[in-house]
């Protein structure tokens, strides 16, 4: 279930309206319309009835509306737990991770974070090299790969979906060809350095890396790329959810997730500076659930 849809659902439930949902959440009436159109698709029923005079639930709107409740009162749970949490934190924390997590996940939450926990310093590590805990190279970190080794606690968060995007101009110039949907269509890859990672195998499996419209070192470069509307690319979802620029070409439960974990060095799990992180990292990803499936 993609939260964000759910949050559009509850809130054309609550003011009865898309002009009322669009002022409380300060997008557009069109984008209300749209992502409940989405979720509307995605459930494969009518939530809504549309009147003159507003929107009225369904039967199943109704049932889906106790479940949306459900989930929200489960998000607004953690965020609790998080304020709970006493805001004299202080010191330095060091967090290894992806650098497409920090640069378009993380950092942009970190105002919310630095404003509730001031004392609190993060120092993000995003080198390519995987960072030994163990060693105390890192207080913490978020990770697609889980550790095998080290006195650590290891917790799955979820999964993180990837899928293969294109932009709206490119889809358009490109129409698919003999097998669609890529036919005809070029892929932005990875160098060949990188040919253990998860997407350039998934990629190199179904030959989309020969003749590639481009090459790079980086997701960030990749996710460019598409928006420049050079070629497709397998990206992980959450970078595209909220980009209306960027079009599923081949949807995420046909390609694949990979499992995320949250690891932190044993003998300071009860460290109040680690606690504050871990769950601002865990709210983090319950905000973003139609990317980060399976959430725990």
């Amino acid at each position: 279930m993609d939260w964000n849809d759910l949050r559009y659902f509850l809130s054309v439930t609550r003011t009865g309206s898309l002009t009322g949902a669009a002022a409380a959440l300060h997008v557009s009436q069109s984008t209300v319309s749209r992502r409940i159109t989405a979720l509307e698709e995605s459930l494969g029923t009518q939530l809504f009835v549309r009147h003159a005079t507003g929107y009225f639930l369904t039967d199943r709107g109704q049932d889906v509306l106790r479940r949306a409740q459900a989930v929200e009162d489960s998000i607004m749970a953690l965020e609790k737990g998080l304020t709970g949490l006493d805001n004299s934190a202080s010191g330095v924390v060091r967090l290894a991770t992806a650098e497409t997590l920090a640069v378009s996940l993380i950092i942009p939450a970190l105002p919310e974070f630095s404003a509730r926990y001031p004392h609190l310093c993060l120092e993000i590590i995003t080198s390519t090299d995987m960072v030994d805990l163990p060693r105390y190279e890192a207080d913490l970190a978020l990770r697609l790969v889980r550790p095998s080794h080290g006195n650590l606690v290891i917790q799955k968060l979820g999964s993180m979906a990837s899928a293969v995007y294109g932009s709206v101009d490119y889809l358009r110039q490109h129409p698919p060809e003999e097998t669609p949907p890529v036919g005809g269509r070029r892929f932005v890859v990875w160098d060949k350095s990188f040919a253990h990672l998860p997407s350039a195998t998934w990629l190199a499996e179904r030959a989309y890396d020969l003749n590639p419209a481009l090459v790079t070192t980086s997701v960030a470069a990749q996710y460019a790329a598409v928006k420049a509307g050079i070629g497709l690319a397998l990206l992980p979802c959450f970078l595209a959810v909220e980009n209306d620029d960027l079009v599923q070409v081949i949807p995420s439960e046909q390609v694949f997730s990979e499992d995320l974990w949250l690891v932190t060095q044993a003998d300071l799990r009860q460290s109040l500076r680690i606690r504050v992180v871990a769950e601002f990292l865990k709210v983090l990803l319950a905000r973003h659930q139609s990317a980060f499936s399976d959430f725990g």
